[in-house]
């Protein structure tokens, strides 16, 4: 397989560190408020990585962040902490804010077949491992405090910028963030911030450097990929919005601790457009999953509408574009039913074998390089179009649908009926899901999707 890795500019090979296990870090939200459209490509690319992993008989395994605490409205860290912004807002306790829009998350991380990470690390849980981590970089030497914070000084890491390609002698006070008088360099960034006693802020901890203090945004990620994942992780996810500050900050206090390289392989998701500009929450032009929903749009349309466009190219979101996704991913479908319903096994000619192996590996190439899903859905529609029998083209869904997560090996005929051991194995995963055992109820989902069914979850 290979990948292609921002920090190299280049598509590599794709050789684990501990081969076949593969550690991975993808960037979770900031639960202030709902997951948008954007979000949901993002999720969907690093969720279409870890499936193509498992296929390839890669071990996965996944950790991903929850930012309750310390991510400020600028990025100059300064300015209000979003989650305490929003609880004032709302006129109500931050954990509980974070709560509501956490679980609305993994609500739109369902309706669009996204599965579970190994391990979820709500930033606030692991308050200890981050004071441990910046203890670690000021006896180093590579910090210094000022009147609102403690600062990590990028002058003296070696390679600060490497993955944004950053001109740290060239860079200019403003160039990328707001002025800072205290701050030795412009991309000097805070470990932990020091509360204003005028804050009243609900979420503080004791320090070694004050009784009133919180984490800094950047320093929640290193701690706890650390912590779960050891000092290389092999494949960190995100946004391409966060390779000039968050994950370039990430590199420099985790390699700065250390002294390994942080990450082998950086995986980024380009963005998703709305009428030409970014969708996004400041814009106020954000879409959710909820809302398609709504206007009767099915979830994995959108899924499928994200697969028509490769990961590392920008998307324009339009409801002609979802409109035609609809209609391709419903005659999908049909053709899907139709083939289950036809399940017999027929002697393959030489001609239709070679057909089926050839499509086999058309969409294993596709999906190897790069995962170029645009060029896996081609092959699924070949495939679809062929003249090879029902039987082989129903298996072919099965094993595709795998890397797609389309549910389209899972459609069943009108006339199947669902065997007592599935209904025992839904009835237990309905009553994990009542009492929010995700994690738990998401294992049950993956054997009832591998003894070949589907499960449509609908919410109010």
């Amino acid at each position: 397989m290979k990948l292609y890795n921002t920090l190299s500019r280049q598509v590599e090979e794709f050789a684990p560190i501990k081969p076949p296990r593969v550690g991975i870090y993808i960037c979770g939200p900031t639960v202030y408020d709902f997951a948008h459209l954007g979000h949901s490509r993002t999720y969907i690319n690093s969720d279409v990585l870890v499936r193509a992993l498992k296929w390839l008989d890669w071990e996965p395994y996944v950790v991903m962040n929850i930012t309750d605490v310390g991510h400020l409205t600028s990025q100059a860290d300064t300015g209000e902490d979003k989650l305490e912004k929003q609880a004032k807002k709302e006129a109500k306790p931050i954990l509980e804010i974070a709560k509501f829009y956490t679980e609305d998350f993994f609500k739109m991380r369902e309706q669009l077949n996204i599965l579970m990470p190994d391990k979820i690390t709500p930033a606030t849980q692991y308050i200890p491992e981050m004071i441990e981590l910046v203890k670690i970089l000021e006896q180093k030497g590579l910090t210094y405090k000022t009147s609102d914070g403690v600062y990590f000084n990028t002058s003296k890491f070696k390679d600060y910028g490497q993955l944004a390609r950053l001109d740290l002698a060239g860079m200019k006070e403003g160039w990328r963030v707001d002025k800072n008088p205290e701050k030795k360099h412009p991309a000097d960034f805070a470990l932990w911030k020091f509360a204003d006693p005028e804050e009243h802020r609900q979420l503080e901890w004791d320090s070694p450097w004050g009784k009133h203090s919180f984490p800094g945004w950047h320093i929640e990620c290193s701690a706890m990929s650390l912590k779960y994942l050891g000092p290389t992780l092999d494949i960190h996810t995100g946004g391409v919005d966060h390779i000039a500050i968050h994950h370039t900050n990430e590199i420099a206090q985790s390699e700065a601790a250390t002294g390994k390289p942080f990450v082998k392989y950086w995986f980024h998701s380009n963005f998703l457009d709305v009428s030409g500009e970014k969708m996004s929450k400041s814009l106020g032009n954000y879409i959710r999953t909820d809302d398609l929903i709504k206007k009767g749009y099915d979830p994995l349309a959108l899924r499928y509408l994200f697969l028509t466009g490769h990961y590392r190219t920008k998307m324009n979101f339009t409801y002609a574009a979802l409109d035609a996704a609809v209609e391709a991913y419903t005659k999908l479908k049909s053709m899907v039913a139709d083939w289950q319903g036809k399940r017999q096994r027929t002697q393959l000619s030489p001609e239709k074998l070679d057909k089926l192996q050839g499509l086999s590996l058309q969409f294993k190439t596709a999906v190897e390089a790069d995962l170029n899903l645009p060029q896996a859905l081609a092959a699924v529609w070949q495939m679809a179009k062929s003249n090879i029998p029902e039987q082989d083209k129903w298996e072919l869904i099965n094993d595709w649908d795998l890397v797609l997560g389309l549910g389209l090996g899972q459609i069943s005929s009108p006339k199947s009926q669902i065997p007592n051991n599935i209904k025992i194995l839904i009835n237990q995963r309905e009553n994990l899901r009542k009492n929010k055992q995700w994690a738990e109820a998401d294992k049950l989902r993956r054997q009832i999707v591998e003894k070949g069914y589907k499960i449509e979850d609908k919410h109010a």
